[in-house]
């Protein structure tokens, strides 16, 4: 099997090197053979940081823990890189739900916000509803004018079907003032609120659940008026 990573000590064949020490100091220009002397007599490797370079740079260190703080560094790294996502938060199956569950679910959108998500807010409506949109509308500025507190509009109120949505997105200089807000008034910000995590399982398990429940929407079956002749 090939080895994988940087040549180090009798893997490196190009001589002389510039060698970088063991304190990452600036040795110079030193034979190849005499830097991986020096390396071994502190118990350490002589490892190539850049091949292209002409000499090659090579440095006395401990391989395995540079191998580790190296790891460490990415963890990190990845850590602080967030990819942003849409996600999507529904009002219930209808506009028939209850203003606590509407607050809780408010509670999950601005999560999201701080966590840099984009938010898409859903309102379905089931059957008269359609004919009262204006109470969907209605109830759509109200959530944009909550969320605006950590987030900015993307996409106005519309209608596809019996859905109603908005998208909202994460806007970083209100999320910095309210983080030193909550801060100041020793408050939890929502995405380190426990409680809202458990209120999110029992609803969403609840919705799951009357969705199983509800009856099979009414399928309509062409029948042919033509008559087949004996």
């Amino acid at each position: 099997m090939r080895p994988t990573g940087p040549r180090m000590n009798e893997r490196i064949r190009i001589s002389p090197v510039q060698l970088i020490d063991e304190n990452n100091e600036n040795a110079g220009v030193v034979e190849t053979h005499e830097a991986l002397r020096r390396a071994r007599d502190l118990g350490l490797d002589l490892v190539e940081m850049n091949a292209d370079a002409r000499p090659p740079v090579c440095r006395i260190i401990d391989y395995g823990r540079f191998k580790y703080e190296q790891s460490k560094k990415d963890k990190e790294r990845k850590a602080k890189t967030k990819v942003s996502e849409l996600k999507e938060v529904r009002l219930g199956r209808s506009m028939k739900i209850d203003p606590h569950d509407i607050g809780i679910r408010m509670k999950q959108a601005k999560k999201f916000l701080l966590e840099g998500h984009k938010v898409q807010i859903v309102q379905q409506f089931r059957g008269r509803e359609m004919a009262h949109r204006e109470r969907g509308y209605d109830r759509m500025r109200s959530i944009i004018e909550d969320l605006e507190e950590l987030g900015k509009l993307e996409t106005e109120p519309r209608m596809a079907g019996r859905r109603m949505s908005v998208i909202l997105g994460p806007d970083k200089r209100k999320i910095e003032a309210y983080r030193r807000r909550m801060e100041k008034e020793g408050r939890k910000t929502e995405e380190k609120d426990e409680e809202l995590a458990k209120q999110m399982a029992a609803i969403n398990e609840a919705d799951a659940k009357a969705e199983a429940a509800a009856p099979e929407p009414e399928t309509t079956t062409e029948v042919s008026t033509e008559e087949s002749k004996d």
